[in-house]
């Protein structure tokens, strides 16, 4: 296995180059540049001119290119032209709330996916599986945006529950047990929302598996020979039921780093995705493009922890 892993980890690196060039480039396309918008309509239009030529922005694209990347591979990404300092202290100071959130939001929505998805599998066409069923429906239809304004209105507003914006309370003494406990509370209300959404492709993944795996022969003969119904389940048709729920953890773990626009724009939590849309709006391209190499290479990450999962779950399964 290790020998397979290191032959896809070198595969990765031709993958990045070209990654690192169709972000780069697409970034040059935006309209406009950094400096739009940003500086006081009265600058003098040769005042402009002279920052874009201290920038580089009037060097050949393969130039910029290649200084992209040697300063990337230093760990300099530039300067926000937004924020004014460093782009991986800007990063930096959002990563922890992204990660907290996503981290929160996934173990919530497996410990409500998987004994939904299995019970409501093994009791097929009960009152509880119909129950299932139409929720998943209304997973499916609801949009992110409208469950979350109706959970920060309700919630939030309404009943003065959980905060409505922000990571943690300004008043919160950094490094203190009350600090972390504010960041808690902040990050609940959002978690929820992104949880309740987020159980519907597992749930069904899951249903589907265990019908199925009912049907098997391996279960009929365990059950032929008087093997108890609940020891087949949790160990026969739950173990093979996982194999798909295996293959996206790769994808689910990335999404810790991804997270979530809507949710973060909607809670006004300052995290990667909040910070991804305001980079875009102020063409901040050192952010964005930043961004989206991080988001790229998570996502390749992401593919080889699926495929590695995979195979220890199931042996029979090899990363090819």
């Amino acid at each position: 296995m290790w020998k397979t892993i290191l032959r896809r980890l070198i595969l990765m690196i031709p993958q990045v180059i070209i990654l690192s060039l169709l972000i780069f480039v697409l970034a040059k396309m935006m309209p406009g540049d950094p400096f739009t918008g940003l500086i006081d309509p009265s600058t003098d239009p040769a005042r402009l001119e002279e920052l874009r030529q201290a920038a580089g922005f009037y060097d050949p694209w393969y130039v910029q290119y290649f200084r992209w990347i040697n300063n990337a591979l230093h760990g300099d990404f530039g300067i926000s032209y937004m924020y004014k300092y460093d782009v991986t202290t800007v990063i930096g100071q959002r990563i922890g709330n992204t990660v907290r959130l996503s981290i929160i939001s996934v173990i919530l929505t497996y410990v409500l996916a998987i004994p939904l998805g299995l019970y409501a599998g093994r009791y097929q066409n009960s009152w509880f599986d119909k129950t299932v069923v139409v929720y998943n429906f209304i997973s499916f239809a609801v949009p992110t945006f409208v469950l979350a304004l109706l959970m920060v209105y309700v919630f939030g507003f309404k009943l003065g529950w959980f905060p409505t914006s922000g990571s943690v309370s300004i008043n919160a003494v950094p490094g203190t047990i009350g600090y972390f406990m504010s960041q808690m509370y902040h990050v609940i209300l959002p978690a929820i929302v992104q949880a309740l959404l987020g159980t519907a492709v597992t749930i069904q993944y899951l249903r589907s598996e265990v019908i199925d795996a009912k049907q098997m022969d391996y279960v009929r003969t365990a059950r032929s020979k008087g093997v108890p119904t609940g020891k087949v389940f949790n160990r026969h048709i739950f173990r093979n039921a996982s194999l798909p729920i295996a293959s996206i953890l790769g994808y689910e773990i990335t999404g810790l780093i991804a997270g979530s626009v809507m949710i973060e724009q909607i809670f006004s939590y300052p995290g990667i995705g909040n910070l991804f849309i305001s980079s875009i709006n102020q063409r901040d391209y050192s952010v964005i493009t930043a961004l989206i190499l991080l988001f790229g290479l998570a996502t390749l990450i992401g593919t080889l922890l699926s495929d590695i999962i995979m195979s220890i779950v199931n042996p029979r399964i090899r990363v090819q």
